[in-house]
């Protein structure tokens, strides 16, 4: 890889992360227990583009700055982790040529009950010392509204994507 895509592929994950900034603080409806936001885009496209280790990177940062910058509480490593590993969840369903629907519901179904109901609940209740149980019937009702949306969105997504690639290709 020369130094002119490295350069840009970073100029692309620094925008990536100022926009899952402003989508996840700013945009976004919050309660102590659920959340539901589009920050889920620019780990999406990151991963699409380019590949799980990218979009964790841009996961991971974008949790660390949006802390420092704009708290809602204290920072917590779990939740950097969830996001990294959401990054690099899509990253390695949806990277290049796995544009297909089947790839895209594996990435967000992964997303949604490993990452979302499962793991963030649990930082959830280490945080807040509520029961499982107690926090993960409300997260329930969030993450089946998200599903399909999220799905909706990312496909929408993937084929803009592809055209453009494929344009950007033939010119």
């Amino acid at each position: 890889m020369n130094n002119q895509n490295r350069t840009r592929i970073i100029t692309h994950m620094a925008l990536l992360i100022a926009l899952e900034i402003i989508l996840s603080r700013f945009l976004s409806l919050s309660t102590p227990i659920a959340k539901i936001s589009f920050a889920f885009i620019p780990l999406a496209i990151c991963g699409i583009l380019y590949g799980p280790v990218c979009a964790g990177v841009v996961g991971g940062l974008s949790d660390i700055i949006g802390v420092a910058l704009f708290p809602n509480g204290i920072y917590f490593p779990g939740f950097t982790l969830s996001a990294v590993l959401s990054g690099a969840i899509y990253g390695f369903c949806l990277k290049n040529g796995n544009n297909n629907y089947v790839n895209l519901v594996v990435a967000v179904v992964i997303n949604r009950i490993l990452i979302s109901l499962c793991l963030t609940t649990f930082w959830l209740t280490l945080l807040t010392n509520v029961s499982f149980d107690v926090i993960i019937s409300a997260r329930v009702i969030q993450n089946i509204v998200m599903l399909p949306v999220q799905i909706v969105v990312i496909r929408l997504l993937q084929v803009k994507l592809y055209l453009l690639y494929r344009n950007y290709q033939v010119q």
